[in-house]
């Protein structure tokens, strides 16, 4: 609804126009269908219900990416215009359907590249499409008599994940008219079905193993537009691909797919291409001229394999994926590949092998020689992105320094660049000084960079205000980092609303942070070592530490409503956080509740423990920790084992006469307890400890100890 009013306007006789419309007593729809959601469809433009309901289709258990969706719209016909902007068009219709809430961002990506529909507002869709499409699930003991009942247009299959199942082919023979066919369960095809009868075919997404029957036979699908093969136990595709004419959209998910036909040069209309990783495309890709999209191109030197130089006339590149990149032995090849000259690339991905160990190092035995740094730098200067890139992807890079073209003010023309991840940076030993000048970045993201130890002021600079659209930038894994120059009165990233610090050394966050930028509302810190306070942050309002073993004060937090504390052992010290509304507190370790609990003011408490500290909690006014929180007004508590963190509670309203509710038993406190104590404890004297504080826990739990009167000693213990 907030989706529609938007839409709608602003005008006050707008919003009553949709309030008193009459659709809102529709009588015929079932009464489980949100009205809303019906009265947002009414509203829609024609040409945006019909992608609308086709994204109902898609499985959920399954991602999609944005260029997936669009594709699939494009190959059903939904998209009309001219054929160099549809792709373009797509997009817009997409960013609209997230403008009306009517799919959602997957906030783990960048720039809408995934996103979900809510059940809800699936339900609606699938519902409006019965007659034509069939979604089910194999876990439906009915799925063979209804695609026997009637002929449909798209088909989506999707596997149950709490169950395995199977599909035989020749049970979808009768589905003649059908133009989508999605289907993440296994199908069953053997030598001699054919796929004649699927004529009408556009699109096709199959998830299945046994691929060998279907890849052959696949250039019978004559009108078929886009198709996904995912997780499909293929070496090689057929050399007859190439008749498949009207292909536009293919996409490859198998890994052990190596060599890629010759044939695949011939598909004329291909603009979408992603391959797996290790994957090799022949020579003559130039003549893929209506290339827009083409994600894990692999750079390969030798033999009959493509080369850098073929990617030169692809003229249309909107996205484009470089991989293996240090396979290319000359700058040369680099260079005719004329990146800087595609005027439409909009995302650019630049990745290199890995020379990283799992903990962040560089490999020692490998190593990187000074030779191969000097290549790899000459080879991404000539990788130089147009000005009109929006998304820059770097991946894997081992150079001594990023190239010119990321460094100083050299990176001033890139006035749309908005998104920025460097992941693997092996031996890059500062950030790049000119990122605080692009105008319109909003996504910085720095991961895996073990050389950096120090970031400067040149990082953050004093001539304009740097960062000035940045909202977001997440800097993770710089495992040596220890130091961050920024002064307070160095203006920056004036509408910065959330950082993530993690992973690295860190002693202290910068005083400049605190005070500029003045739009943070979520500051996440997690395994930053040596990190000992953190204070004085006066817009923050949400504020994440998790695994920061020398916090030791939170303080001075005037805003801040919601306080998230996650295994910081040494913390001893939380005051002045006024507004504080919400506190999650997990520690599976601690022997009792801290200290600094007496004074939290907040409302709503949320404690994960083990078990022998719940149950102390669980005895209310009579236990030695209930005077720590019982000025909360509203506190859940939760113990668990390996397979539920939430399998014990305590919880408790202030308001509601004290009342505490919880499952915990005696005999499950004695049983849990005592038998973690006998796997954990070291020696007689912790068996003794612990023994002795299961006789506590007895005594408040009401229960008289079979040893007679206990004196709090241990002596009948003993």
């Amino acid at each position: 609804m907030g989706g529609l009013l938007r839409e709608r306007g602003r005008l006050r006789r707008d919003w009553q126009h949709v309030l008193d419309d009459s659709k809102w007593s529709r009588t015929k729809m079932p009464d489980e269908l949100n009205y809303a959601v019906y009265l947002s469809y009414e509203y829609m433009p024609s040409y945006l219900k019909q992608c609308f309901l086709y994204y109902s289709l898609l499985p959920k258990s399954r991602n999609f990416s944005m260029d997936e969706v669009v594709a699939m719209w494009i190959s059903e016909g939904f998209i009309h215009g001219n054929s160099n902007n549809l792709e373009e068009l797509g997009e817009n219709y997409y960013k609209e359907l997230v403008s009306r809430n009517l799919i959602e961002p997957d906030k783990s990506y960048a720039d809408l590249w995934v996103c979900s529909m809510h059940d809800v507002v699936r339900s609606f869709g699938q519902y409006m499409i019965k007659d034509e499409a069939l979604v089910t699930e194999d876990g439906d003991n009915d799925i063979i008599p209804k695609l026997g009942s009637k002929k449909f247009l798209w088909l989506s299959i999707e596997t149950n994940q709490s169950q395995s199942g199977e599909l035989d082919w020749k049970s979808l023979q009768a589905q003649q008219s059908v133009r989508t066919l999605i289907s993440t369960i296994q199908i069953k095809m053997k030598p001699g079905d054919s796929l004649f009868t699927f004529s009408s075919l556009r699109t096709l997404h199959i998830e299945s193993t046994d691929m060998a029957v279907l890849v052959e036979y696949l250039h019978q699908l004559k009108h078929l537009r886009y198709l996904r093969l995912v997780n499909a136990d293929i070496s090689v595709l057929p050399g007859n691909i190439g008749k498949m004419k009207l292909l536009q959209f293919l996409v490859l998910e198998c890994n052990k797919l190596v060599n890629l036909p010759d044939s695949i040069v011939k598909l004329g209309q291909l603009s979408l291409l992603s391959l797996p990783e290790e994957s090799m495309v022949p020579r003559g890709f130039r003549a893929l001229t209506n290339m827009r999209r083409l994600n894990m191109f692999r750079a390969h030197m030798d033999g009959d394999w493509c080369s850098l130089d073929e990617l030169g006339p692809l003229s249309q590149l909107r996205v484009l994926g470089l991989t293996k990149l240090e396979n290319v032995s000359a700058a040369s090849f680099a260079a005719n590949a004329r990146l800087d000259e595609k005027m439409h690339l909009i995302w650019i991905f630049l990745q290199c092998t890995s020379k990283l160990r799992d903990d962040g190092l560089v490999k020692e035995k490998e190593g990187v020689s000074e030779e191969e740094q000097q290549r790899i730098e000459k080879v991404h200067d000539k990788l130089c992105p147009p000005p009109g890139v929006e998304l820059l992807q770097i991946e894997g890079y081992f150079g001594w320094q990023l190239r010119s073209w990321m460094m100083s003010t050299s990176m001033v023309p890139f006035n749309n660049l908005k998104t920025i991840l460097f992941d693997d940076l092996a031996c890059c030993i500062q950030l790049p000084n000119g990122l605080c000048q692009l105008p319109s970045l909003q996504l910085l993201q720095v991961s895996r960079a073990p050389c950096i130890k120090h970031v400067g002021t040149g990082f953050v600079q004093a001539a304009a205000t740097s960062f000035p659209r940045l909202n977001e930038m997440v800097l993770d894994r710089m495992v040596e980092w220890e130091e961050w120059e920024w002064e307070e009165q160095l203006q920056a990233m004036p509408r910065l609303r959330r950082i993530q610090l993690k992973n690295c050394k860190l002693r202290h966050v910068p005083p400049g942070l605190a005070s500029n930028a003045t739009s943070l509302k979520i500051l996440f810190l997690e395994h930053v070592k040596q990190l000992s306070y953190i204070e004085s942050f006066p817009y923050v309002v949400e504020l994440i530490v998790d695994g920061c073993p020398d916090l030791e004060r939170i303080t001075n937090l005037p805003n801040l409503q919601k306080l998230t504390i996650i295994s910081c052992l040494k913390l001893k010290v939380l005051e002045h956080i006024p507004s504080l509304e919400r506190l999650l507190l997990q520690d599976y370790t601690m022997e009792k509740l801290p200290e600094y609990m007496r004074d939290i003011k907040a409302r709503h408490l949320q404690l994960f423990c083990r078990l022998w500290l719940l149950s102390a909690v669980a005895v209310g006014q009579s236990g030695t920790e209930w005077d720590k929180l019982s000025q909360v007004e509203h506190v859940k508590a939760y113990a668990g084992d390996g397979d539920s963190q939430r399998k014990w509670y305590v919880l408790y309203t202030r308001g509601d006469n004290c009342k505490l509710d919880s499952n915990i038993s005696r005999s499950t406190v004695l049983a849990k307890t005592l038998s973690t104590s006998m796997v954990d404890a070291q020696g007689f004297e912790s068996v003794y400890k612990m023994k002795k504080k299961h006789l506590q826990l007895r005594l408040q739990l009401g229960e008289d100890p079979i040893f007679g009167k206990y004196d709090g000693k241990g002596s009948h213990l003993c």
